[in-house]
């Protein structure tokens, strides 16, 4: 009978198309790219480092006439210290040498014998110095005195190289900080005329 044959050939092409169609149909799977990162610190540090400057005004002249009697007379150096240092810096006075005598070939004007924290008015044929607001020089404020029999202000004796005494001390940073520095000699008739000299040196340290 020929009826089943063509009814085999029919379903076996429907067949097909199906599968045909179920390909089709398939689902294209998509493809992304994977990316990774990490990430890395740096402290960055930028430093400045202390630094420290000191000028005098110096030389400083002090003019004494003497009389029958001892005579005294003062005039002042300035100090002047740049830092940038957090803490401040400290000041200090010496003599720049050994001797803390003001020379005039042999002839000598002593030292004053007073130190800081027991200062006093200057004997005869002796300098000194003092700064106001340090040890126990007071306040001030300091003004020069010309040929005076007693000084207004007390004074002590610059020490020598090897044992400075501290003038002054701050605590923050500091621009054109000035620091006056008094000096006084004391003279009678008994001292020839002349100059007398010596040299004094300031030290600037950071704290």
């Amino acid at each position: 009978m020929k009826l089943p044959t063509k009814l085999t050939k029919a379903t076996a092409s429907f067949g097909i198309g199906l599968a045909a169609f179920a390909v089709l149909a398939l689902p294209v799977a998509s493809v992304s790219a994977q990316t990774t990162s990490d990430t890395s610190t740096s402290v960055i540090n930028g430093i400045i480092g202390s630094s420290i400057t000191i000028t005098s005004a110096g030389p400083v002249d002090i003019n004494v006439t003497p009389t029958d009697t001892a005579v005294m007379s003062s005039a002042n150096d300035t100090v002047t210290v740049d830092t940038n240092h957090a803490d401040g810096y400290t000041l200090s006075l010496e003599m720049n040498g050994a001797t803390t005598t003001l020379a005039n070939g042999s002839d000598t004007i002593a030292a004053h014998s007073a130190v800081v924290g027991s200062a006093s008015d200057l004997a005869a044929n002796t300098w000194g110095f003092r700064v106001d607001g340090a040890g126990d020089f007071g306040a001030g404020t300091t003004t020069a005195e010309s040929n005076v029999e007693t000084s207004a202000h007390t004074w002590a004796g610059v020490p020598a190289k090897g044992s400075p005494v501290t003038i002054k001390t701050t605590s923050s940073p500091a621009a054109g900080d000035e620091t006056a520095v008094w000096y006084a000699m004391k003279a009678d008739a008994s001292k020839p005329s002349g100059t007398y000299t010596n040299t004094v040196l300031y030290t600037a340290v950071t704290n």
